[in-house]
Formats: structure tokens, sequence, C-alpha cells
């Protein structure tokens, strides 16, 4: 199976082979050797949270694009993937976290406890995943509710106004105003429900992040991403 992305022009073609190679190579370096000899010290992820139509897809890539390797872009998209290709072959799960298996446990108990033993199939391969990524750090993680697992993380939400962002979906999804707002209407709902129903937090609310940018035109896309990047360095120390 092939998955194919397109940001700003570019397309990203990855079979799902290589997204599992790409989760599970170890970054190597000196500075992430110095980061592991420190127990107490996080390897770095950036999660963004965003309204559709806000921009915070191009955003994301152009953030893990600053940063530079081993920064990696792990989108919704991605996510669901992996997560029913998983669910599809349950030894994909072992595969990505043997490594890791403790700690995903350890903090998937902290977030969910006994909960997490009343979640269903899906939602626990997808919780896997989200971890398994996370804990190798240098990620960008959109969406899924990756906020509410990592409390380390530089935690970013972008939303933009009603108006651009039905501007925004007719412009690049070629559809009436009319659609352009049912969309975007559905899309709030879907996510909301979404963070509801498996981490019971509303994710409109700022106090879950550490920076809401309002896209538009006070700020484009090119320098929310500098805002995000600043912040990470200063964050991460990198």
């Amino acid at each position: 199976m092939v998955l194919t992305y397109i940001c700003r022009g570019f397309t990203i073609a990855l079979s799902m082979k290589r997204l599992f190679e790409l989760i599970n190579r170890n970054v190597e370096g000196v500075q992430l050797r110095k980061m592991l000899s420190n127990k107490h010290c996080h390897l770095p992820i950036i999660t963004i949270s965003r309204e559709q139509g806000s921009g915070g897809r191009p955003i994301a890539y152009l953030v893990a694009k600053k940063l530079k390797n081993p920064w990696r872009v792990y989108n919704k998209d991605i996510v669901d993937e992996i997560a029913h290709e998983t669910a599809l072959d349950g030894e994909r799960v072992a595969e990505l976290d043997e490594h890791q298996s403790n700690k995903i446990k350890e903090l998937l108990d902290t977030i969910f406890g006994k909960k997490f033993l009343s979640v269903n199939s899906y939602y626990k391969h997808l919780l896997h995943i989200l971890a398994s990524i996370g804990i190798r750090g240098y990620a960008v993680i959109m969406g899924r509710g990756a906020n509410y697992l990592f409390p380390d993380a530089l935690k970013i939400r972008i939303v933009a106004t009603m108006e651009d962002r039905v501007q925004a979906m007719m412009k690049y999804e070629h559809i009436s105003a009319r659609e352009a707002k049912k969309q975007v209407e559905k899309s709030d709902e879907e996510r909301t429900a979404f963070a509801k129903e498996l981490f019971q937090h509303d994710p409109r609310k700022a106090h879950h992040y550490d920076l809401v940018i309002r896209t538009g035109k006070n700020i484009d896309v090119e320098e929310a991403a500098e805002m995000i990047v600043a912040l990470a360095k200063k964050k991460f120390k990198i």
C-alpha cells in the first residue's frame, strides 16, 4: 500500500513498510546521545492541534523543514493509516514498540489508568502508534489528541476566523462557500467529539496549549512556523 500526501506543491509517497522503518529508525548523533544520557531529559516533541482551513498542515511541515533532520511530521492521515494497518496486523504493534514497551505502558497507564482496558481496539492501536512516535522524539505530531499524551511537549493550537477558513477551503478544495462552511463545521464537530471521547477534554480550550496562533492577515503560515521554531529552540535547547 502506498500513501500519497501533498504539501505546498510537493508529493510524498510512502509505503507502509517505509513508514514503519521511519518510526523505528534510531536517530544518530551526539546531541541525541547526550539527551538519552540524562534520565530526566525528555526528547523533543511538538504537537499541533488545528482547525480545518487554518493552515496547520503547511505550518507543521514548515516547522520540521526549518528544524531539519531528524525532525519528522506525522499528520492525522499517516497516524490513522498506521493504526488501521496495525489493527489488521497485530504483530506490527509489537514491531513498533518492542524496545519501548515499558515506556509506552507507563505513559498510557499514567494518562488513562484502568480506563485503557475499556478503550476499543482501534483507539488502543492509535494510542500505541502515537506513543511509539512520541517517545522517539524529534516529531511534529498533528492532531489525534497527541497534546494530551505528552505533558512535556511543545503544544501548539492553530486557529483562524470562520471567514478565513472558508476562503481557504474554497481555494484549495475548489468547492463552494456553502460546501466549505459545511465541511469546516463538520470537522470541528468531529475533532471535538474525538478529544472528548478519548481524553475527556475540549480541544478548543486554550489552556491545553503553550501557544495558540490565529492565522490570517496579521500572521501568515511562514510567520506562524517561525514563532513555533523559535519556541521549540528555546524549550528544547536546540
